[in-house]
């Protein structure tokens, strides 16, 4: 039976040992060569990783995560054969139109960030009902990042905050870290507190940016089709072994938890 933990609310710079991430972001690693270990086309890896996303946004519901973010598809993901491209979008259009019972009967908030504005129509169309379905949702948050990617989301920041300072709506003295994350995708958000990232490679491949500054990073050699509760307790369990400092020394926080 899978661990269960009860949340507490609290502030991402308190201490949060013991305490289940607010805020899960994962890459979904490892589709492709799970595919190729069985002989199978790519594409039969992204159909079991898409069968995995539903477990895994229950598994986290469950565990008392109130946000989950995931890189469904980066804004590099373009340059992957036309043909792979056109049968992800297939995949993905689809998806929002199965899933949609489901995540309304789960209490799924749904959200699409990134730059959806290249997708076709019907993707579009799909994005914009699925949000409005689950708008009302009081469950875990699911964030999916499609056509997405950290340097685009700060330079889009950057053109906003821009716009606002030309418009006398900001003045350029009162900008500050708070007021630039304002404009960043996942702003209304708790910052991430634990990075997943499945298929053995150890880089966060342009996610995030500004947001994983202090994030816990965790890395697991399983291919995203084999991800399962077990996989998502031991990345928990991790983030349970973390002493998060965010800038104070470690007596600092033992004193704190001590309550000296």
């Amino acid at each position: 039976m899978a661990k269960l933990w009860k949340n507490k609310s609290s502030s991402n710079h308190d201490d949060e040992r013991q305490k289940v991430p607010r805020h899960v972001v994962m890459i979904m690693d490892g589709n492709g060569r799970w595919a190729k270990r069985r002989a199978l086309p790519r594409f039969a890896g992204h159909k079991a990783g898409l069968e995995v996303v539903q477990k895994v946004v229950t598994a986290c519901a469950e565990r008392g995560v109130e946000a989950l973010t995931l890189f469904a598809f980066s804004s590099e993901n373009w340059k992957r054969p036309e043909k792979e491209v056109s049968l992800l979008m297939e995949l993905f259009l689809t998806a929002l139109r199965n899933e949609l019972k489901k995540l309304t009967r789960n209490n799924v908030r749904l959200r699409v960030i990134g730059g959806i504005e290249a997708f076709s129509e019907k993707i579009q169309n799909s994005i914009e009902d699925a949000e409005k379905s689950t708008e009302n949702n009081s469950g875990i948050v699911l964030n999916i990042a499609a056509n997405y990617g950290g340097r685009w989301d700060i330079l889009n920041g950057v053109k906003t905050l821009y716009q606002k300072i030309q418009a006398g709506e900001v003045k350029l003295e009162e900008l500050n870290e708070s007021s630039f994350n304002q404009q960043l995708a996942i702003a209304d958000l708790p910052e991430p507190d634990l990075f997943v990232r499945t298929g053995g490679e150890k880089r966060i491949s342009n996610f995030l940016l500004w947001q994983l500054a202090y994030t816990e990073l965790y890395f697991t050699d399983t291919l995203w089709p084999d991800f399962n509760d077990a996989e998502l307790d031991k990345a928990i369990e991790f983030f349970f072994s973390r002493q998060r400092r965010f800038g104070r020394t470690g007596e600092q926080v033992e004193q704190q938890v001590s309550g000296a």
